[in-house]
């Protein structure tokens, strides 16, 4: 089962099962895998802005 990370400035669900097709993320990409410059799709907040849901 996929961890879930929900930013906290937008309410955001990163799903690593689907991943982030806009911003280049293939499915299966684990959270703590994501690039260092990924941002959040909706509201552009950094992975530090994000918990586990």
């Amino acid at each position: 089962m996929a961890k879930l990370w929900r930013c906290i400035a937008c309410g955001y669900i990163y799903d690593s099962e689907k991943g982030d097709a806009d911003g280049g993320v293939a499915p299966g990409t684990t959270f703590k895998d994501l690039p260092d410059g990924w941002a959040c799709p909706i509201c552009g907040v950094g992975k530090d802005m994000f918990e586990e849901a």
